[in-house]
This record gives C-alpha cells, sequence and structure tokens, in this order.
C-alpha cells in the first residue's frame, strides 16, 4: 500500500508539473503572438505610412530591407504564437515538435540577423549619409529617386543636408546648380499659411542663414526617432528571451506527454 501510494503521490506531482509547464508554454507563447502583433503593425506602419518615414526608409536599401524583414519576423512570430498556445491546450506532440522547430530556425535567423546588423554598421553613420549625399545627390530632379527622397526628407523634418547646409558645397548638387548654395527643399517654410510658401526662396537659395533651415536632417531623424529605436532594441531583447522559454516549456511538454 505504502509504495501505491507513494507511486500515486508521484503521479500526481508529475501530472501538477505537466500542467504548470503548460500553463507557462500558453503564457509565454501568448506574449509571442502580442509581440509578432507588434511587429506586424509596425512594418505595415512603415510601408503604408504617408507622414514621410517611407522616404526615410527608402534613403538606404539596408533599412528598406529591414522593414520588410520586420514585417515577415512579426508575421511568423505572429502564426508560432498562435499554433505554441494551441500545442499547449492540445497537448499535441506533433504540434509541438513542429512549433519547437519552426521557432528554433526563427530563433538562430533574428541572430544572424543582429549579427549582420553590427557587420553593416558602417553604411549607417554619418559619414556614410554625407558621401552619398555629395555624390548623388541633384536637387530639383524629381524622377531621381534618391534626390526625390532626400527631398521629402528635408521638407518633413525642415533640416538640411546630413550635418548642415555645408554639405551641399563641394558635392554634385553644385556642379549643377552653380548658383545655388542650398536646394529649395532646404529653405523655411510659412507655417502660418495654409499652402506654407517659402519665408524668402531667393535669399534662401543665396545662402542666407535666417530663411533656411541650418539643422542637419542626420541629427534631426536621430532625434525624432531615437525613443523609437531605444523600445524596439527592447524589444527585441524581450522577444529573444521568451522564445528562449517558450523553446524549454515546448520540449518540456513534449517529453511530459505520453
Amino acid at each position: 500500500r505504502g509504495s501505491g501510494r507513494l507511486e500515486g503521490r508521484s503521479k500526481a506531482m508529475e501530472g501538477d508539473c505537466l500542467s504548470c509547464i503548460k500553463y507557462l508554454m500558453f503564457v509565454f507563447n501568448f506574449f509571442i503572438f502580442l509581440g509578432g502583433s507588434f511587429l506586424l503593425g509596425v512594418g505595415i506602419w512603415v510601408l503604408v505610412d504617408p507622414t514621410g518615414f517611407q522616404e526615410i526608409v527608402a534613403a538606404n536599401p539596408l533599412l528598406f530591407i529591414g522593414a520588410y524583414v520586420i514585417l515577415a519576423m512579426g508575421a511568423m512570430l505572429f502564426l508560432l504564437g498562435f499554433l505554441g498556445c494551441c500545442g499547449a491546450i492540445r497537448e499535441n506532440k506533433c504540434l509541438l515538435l513542429f512549433f519547437f522547430m519552426l521557432i528554433l530556425i526563427i530563433f538562430l535567423a533574428e541572430l544572424a540577423a543582429a549579427i549582420l546588423a553590427f557587420i553593416f554598421r558602417d553604411h549607417l553613420t554619418r559619414e556614410y549619409f554625407t558621401e552619398e549625399l555629395k555624390t548623388h545627390y541633384q536637387g530639383y530632379n524629381n524622377t531621381d529617386v534618391f534626390t526625390a527622397t532626400w527631398n521629402a526628407i528635408m521638407t518633413t523634418f525642415d533640416c538640411c543636408g546630413v550635418n548642415g547646409p555645408d554639405d551641399f558645397e563641394n558635392g554634385l548638387f553644385r556642379n549643377i546648380n552653380p548658383n545655388d548654395v542650398v536646394p529649395e527643399a532646404c529653405c523655411q517654410r510659412n507655417s502660418q499659411s495654409t499652402d506654407e510658401t517659402y519665408i524668402s526662396l531667393e535669399e534662401c537659395l543665396m545662402g542666407s542663414l535666417l530663411f533656411r533651415n541650418n539643422k542637419g536632417c542626420y541629427t534631426a531623424v536621430v532625434d525624432y526617432f531615437e525613443t523609437y529605436i531605444y523600445l524596439a532594441g527592447a524589444l527585441a531583447i524581450v522577444v529573444l528571451t521568451i522564445e528562449l522559454f517558450a523553446m524549454v516549456f515546448a520540449m518540456c511538454l513534449f517529453r511530459g506527454i505520453q
């Protein structure tokens, strides 16, 4: 009888442990589901946002690719969170194993993306953007994607060049437009006017400090998105941690199911 009671208690404790792991896995996968929903929303917002963020992303191919990576990762995490919740509640071994393999692949892909971002960090520096601006910016040719994008950035953020108006001194823009010190997109607009006409376009093009935007776009954009960058980094760390716990719980639950 004693051995039977001990065996019964052991099975009961094992069942309680299995039940605890099941609900913990459900909770962690629910957070994965929420994280995927957030990333999916951010990716969609970047691609359809009409206020200028899309033009900023298009200014650099790496950022443009990154937006689609965020969208794909968000959709995958959204699906995985849903599958993980279903596998935990139903206690289905095939579904749990499939979930574990998929989330392991995603985890490794995210680590690879972080390593690539670190390797290509030189392409997001102030010097890189400055060199690109000097080499490719034309000023008034809106059929050129690079030029049109930079015009949109400078107009949206009320800035001029990467570091400031001096970026246009020894570049392609001055070679094409020798009479203009800065492009039209750098000129200050009348915010009180409905059509936002220029305060003094002629004085601005001649280089007057009073009628042009003197702040560099690199600083303006970084200041504007600084909070979002830190939030994105913190979210990435949280998502990776949750994925690790989800894999551990999935394997424990897989091994515990008879």
